[in-house]
């Protein structure tokens, strides 16, 4: 199979596209992913037309994709992990409709695959208004202009200010986190574990599990299992707790601004489980000059010979 043919297209609108680009970037199998326009009755239209709402334009994401390692179903469940699919007149602080939100398909299979999500979104109670979202067949996509693609790697302060100021990073984790009761995360963690993911402690240094630790291998959220960093990008910082130079996947992160104790710090949240972390410094050694300063206590460590077993196998590339 040729490489034109191992990809598929994924279309996706969800309010505004800034914040549709990174859940889907760095995914395993994702090949690029498109900020643009489609859907109206304009041609090549520009970012201030789409948004006066009169082009019928929504502002979208188009996903080159590699369905054998990332499935169109698994698409859909991160997309609708992104949005209020129960607005109807857009997304959040984004109104118009330039802003709503639709699934424009690309064949008969994707629409089966998208009625059925949807359908089983609606059955599992997890809203209690109807499911608007629509689902179209996908025609003339328009890239936008070059400011706007990856506008969370180009822009990140900006990003995180309009992410969380917008509504829609308090609308996922209120609506999209994982669902365990306090009580359940109080028995399957330790006090300590405990204390920093959900209370925001933070451990004491050079008295922690991986402060020291140089085995190979990634070191995962200690609720979710999410992959968030590997041994490769570990690093001696002199601080006492595990540093890094970088994430597995930047999208699995959250920066938030933190003023608590009188500092003014950037606090690193894990998205899928809302667990604090750390945070994120630019003193580091790397090109980026991040150092994610991250407590033990939020981590679980999985060696290289165990990727697989335990589910981990696309990392085990790191180390070859």
């Amino acid at each position: 199979m040729g490489l034109k043919n191992q990809f598929e297209l994924a279309t996706f609108a969800g309010g505004c596209f800034w914040c549709m680009v990174s859940p889907f970037d760095e995914q395993p199998g994702i090949r690029e992913v498109v900020s643009g326009y489609t859907g109206g009755h304009t041609e090549n239209p520009s970012y201030q037309e789409v948004c006066s709402n009169t082009t019928g334009h929504y502002e979208a994401v188009q996903i080159t994709f590699d369905p054998v390692i990332f499935s169109y179903k698994k698409l859909l469940e991160l997309f609708w992990q992104q949005i209020d699919p129960t607005d109807a007149e857009g997304q959040f602080n984004d109104r118009g409709t330039s802003y709503r939100t639709a699934i424009f398909y690309h064949n008969e299979d994707q629409r089966q695959q998208a009625e059925a999500s949807k359908a089983e979104l609606a059955a599992s109670g997890l809203f209690k208004k109807p499911i608007v979202t629509e689902i179209l067949p996908a025609g003339p996509f328009y890239r936008a202009e070059d400011k706007h693609q990856y506008y969370y790697k180009t822009f990140p302060f900006h990003y995180n200010l309009y992410r969380e100021g917008s509504g829609r990073a308090r609308f996922i984790r209120e609506n999209w986190k994982m669902r365990k009761s306090e009580d359940e995360l109080r028995s399957e963690l330790t006090p300590l574990q405990y204390e920093v993911t959900r209370k925001n402690a933070t451990e004491p240094p050079f008295q922690n599990e991986f402060w020291n630790h140089d085995e190979e291998g990634i070191y995962v959220d200690i609720i979710s299992g999410e992959p968030l960093f590997s041994s490769m990008n570990k690093y001696d910082a002199g601080c006492g707790w595990p540093s890094f130079t970088k994430p597995l996947r930047r999208n699995e992160l959250e920066e938030k601004f933190d003023t608590s104790h009188g500092m003014r710090r950037i606090e690193v949240r894990s998205k899928t489980s809302d667990s604090h972390l750390g945070h994120v410094f630019d003193d580091g050694p790397g090109p980026d000059r991040a150092r994610y300063c991250i407590n033990s206590a939020a981590l679980r460590f999985v060696p290289k010979n165990k990727l697989e077993d335990e589910g981990y196998g696309q990392f085990a590339k790191l180390f070859t």
